[in-house]
Order: structure tokens, then sequence, then C-alpha cells
């Protein structure tokens, strides 16, 4: 006759340990979504000031740079820090997913707005075209980069790779609009820039699926711009030997 009683063929404490656990989860699942939602937000703000670089000539783009270190980069720089701080508490790779598109698109403000001239210091005052370091880039953060040594929070190369390929994709746009603005000096920088951008990624081993294929995409936004320094070109509004550059 089959015992109706409880088992006792299952140590009680193992359910215990689950749904402690699982509480705990839950906890730091809600607390990450408090803070990258915050993030996020300081993100839009600083890709909506920056969305003003396809109406604004260089030679008067520093004071709209100010800007958006000022209202946009700085509130992700504290938002990026109490990320880190409450993140650098648990597992790196069992919580990273949650947060790795919104660094990427936070590396992505800084890159673009380094290249642009903005983010100087006086060791190393802006310039137009300057490619922040991923080093470089962690100090603005403030937070570690690519760590080997220890389980915290980090910006990794495959973020910084990413972040690469969406500047390629907002300059390219740019470098289009630039013509329109009759700023046909930046143009031709932006070539270079992209050409030589992609000329390097060609030479790493790249054996995540997704970057890969970003990195792919990168010869799009090539020919774009090649397709609009040929047309310039023709119209002889830049020298020959710039134009090839």
């Amino acid at each position: 006759m089959a015992n109706d009683g409880p088992s006792n063929m299952i140590d009680p404490s193992i359910f215990d340990y689950l749904k402690a656990h699982g509480e705990e989860e839950l906890e730091v699942g809600d607390q990450l979504h408090k803070i990258t939602a915050a993030l996020n937000r300081h993100v839009s703000t600083c890709q909506g000031l920056l969305s003003r670089i396809h109406s604004t000539p260089s030679s008067k783009l520093a004071p709209l740079l100010q800007q958006v270190e000022h209202e946009g980069i700085k509130p992700e720089i504290d938002s990026v820090g109490e990320l880190a701080q409450f993140a650098s508490k648990y597992p790196y790779y069992k919580y990273n997913g949650r947060w790795a598109r919104s660094i990427q698109n936070v590396v992505t403000t800084i890159l673009l707005t380094g290249w642009l001239g903005g983010l100087g210091t006086e060791s190393r005052p802006g310039e137009l075209g300057r490619l922040l370091t991923i080093e470089e880039v962690g100090q603005i953060l403030k937070v570690p980069v690519n760590l080997k040594d220890r389980d915290a929070f980090h910006i990794t190369i495959e973020e910084y790779i990413l972040a690469l390929t969406d500047i390629t994709e907002e300059l390219s746009r740019l470098s289009m609009n630039s013509v329109t603005m009759g700023d046909i000096d930046l143009t031709v920088r932006i070539s270079g820039f992209i050409k030589d951008l992609f000329a390097g990624f060609q030479l790493l081993n790249l054996k995540n699926d997704i970057v890969r294929k970003r990195v792919d995409a990168v010869k799009y936004h090539v020919k774009k711009v090649e397709d609009v320094i040929y047309d310039l070109s023709l119209r002889n509004l830049i020298p020959k030997n710039e134009a090839g550059s």
C-alpha cells in the first residue's frame, strides 16, 4: 500500500536554497532594469544632441559638443558608474547581456564625440578625426576595460568594436550631409577615416558571428562614402589626389 505521508528521501533544504537564490536573481534583475532604464534615457538624450551634427558645419561644432558632453555624456558616465558598482557584486557573465547593448551605445556616443573634436584634455586637446582607444573610453567612463584577472564590470573588446561599426554608419551619413552644408573637407576626412578603419578591421581574427557580420557591413558604408567622393570629383569640387586618399 502506498505511503501518503511526506517523503523523507529529499532534503527540504534543497528547495529552500533554490527559493532563496531564485528570489535573489529576481531582485538583481529588477535593480539592473532600473539602472539600465535610466542609462538608456541618458543615451537617448546624448544621441538626440549628436543628431544635430548633420545640420551643423564642422567649424561650428564646438558649442554643440560642449552641450553633448555636459547634458549627454556626463549623465551617461554617472549611470555607468552606478551600474558598475552594482553589477560588480555579481558574476559578470551571468548578467552582462542585460546591459551590453546599452554600454555599446554609450561607447558609440563617446567615440563619435571624440572623433568630432570633443572630450579633449589638457594633455591631449580635442581634434577632428581623433579615434579614442578602448583604454581612453574606459578612463572617460571611469571603469576598467577588457578585464582578465577578476570578475567585475568592464568594457569589452566586443562592445568597443561594435561601437566602431556604429560610428562608421553615422559618419557615412554625415559625409553626405556635409556636402549639403558645403563642408567638402569634412567629407574627404570621413572618407579617409572609414577606409582606414575598414582596413584595420580586416586584420582582426573575428570569431563572434555578430561582430563579424557587423564588421562586414562596414564595407557598405565605405562604398556609400566612395560614391559621394566620386560624385564630387566628377564635379571638380575636390582635388583628384584627395579623392583617391
